[in-house]
């Protein structure tokens, strides 16, 4: 049987999937919405309607739709701000898919469901960081290899 180093290297993005979301009702304010992000060190939110996902607010959204167009953020919700065509991907994408679809899409975050379910949240920055992983996990393979 021959060895091949790049056999099962397709890692899914289910271990890079961020679980503990940050969110915001989409009737919050964008200033209350920064506040939060500064606050979580997150760049990103999930925007809530109830118990249902709305859309998602991000750090370039409040600089484009918001700082850029001098509108005060206080007085703007993040409803009238946020992206409500949302990128979902499942648990079983794959990493290069993932990052695919950000291009494709001008995005940096995409929100992941399993099934109807939401699971969490990945950013571009989840995903380089999966495949350096993935690299660093071939390179051992290949040392191995040519060491044995």
């Amino acid at each position: 049987m021959q060895f091949n180093p790049l056999k099962n290297m397709a890692w899914t993005i289910e271990s890079a999937i961020v679980r503990k979301v940050s969110t915001i009702d989409e009737h919050r304010s964008c200033f209350e919405a920064a506040e939060v992000m500064t606050k979580e060190f997150v760049g990103a939110l999930v925007i809530t309607d109830g118990a249902k996902i709305a859309g998602i607010l991000t750090e370039r959204d409040l600089m484009t739709r918001v700082v850029g167009k001098h509108k005060d953020p206080e007085k703007v919700s993040v409803q009238e701000m946020m992206t409500t065509d949302l990128i979902k991907v499942s648990p079983n994408e794959t990493a290069t898919d993932c990052l695919k679809l950000m291009k494709q899409h001008r995005c940096r975050h995409l929100l992941v469901f399993d099934s109807d379910e939401f699971v969490g949240i990945v950013s571009v920055r989840d995903i380089f960081m999966l495949m350096m992983e993935e690299q660093n996990e071939l390179i051992e393979q290949l040392e191995h290899y040519i060491g044995s």
